[in-house]
């Protein structure tokens, strides 16, 4: 998967969420699920493209890791909706947006990974 693709799925992800939060039912819990929700999902396309932006590897794997606490987040809150049965006229697309944060978590990890194990490879090159 190219960056242009982890573009295009970021925003889409965020895209989704806000859909859904417009079915939530009016409740206290609705919001504050929806405000949490809302935010993390958001952030994770917005800071996506700002990993596209990154001015060094350092900067690209901490934009990254930001990137991966908030899918990890949206995470949180879209099983946490399951669990309330918040609402069950949305369960499937709940369920796949679940799938789509569990997907882009495993991406996201293996990017943060492999940059830091590159880190560490190149460094102890250094000093050898």
């Amino acid at each position: 998967m190219n960056k242009d693709d982890l573009l295009k799925r970021t925003r889409s992800f965020a895209i989704r969420v806000f859909k859904l939060v417009d079915c939530f039912p009016k409740s206290i819990a609705a919001k504050v699920i929806a405000y949490q929700l809302l935010k993390s999902s958001s952030s994770v396309a917005a800071n996506y493209r700002a990993v596209l932006r990154a001015k060094s590897t350092d900067d690209f794997v901490n934009k990254l890791k930001v990137v991966l606490e908030e899918v990890d987040e949206s995470n949180f809150w879209l099983t946490f909706m399951l669990d309330i049965e918040l609402i069950n006229s949305k369960k499937t697309e709940v369920e796949s947006l679940v799938k789509e944060s569990d997907e882009l978590t495993a991406i996201f990890t293996k990017s943060v990974i492999t940059l830091n194990q590159k880190k560490i490879n190149k460094e102890s090159k250094i000093t050898n």
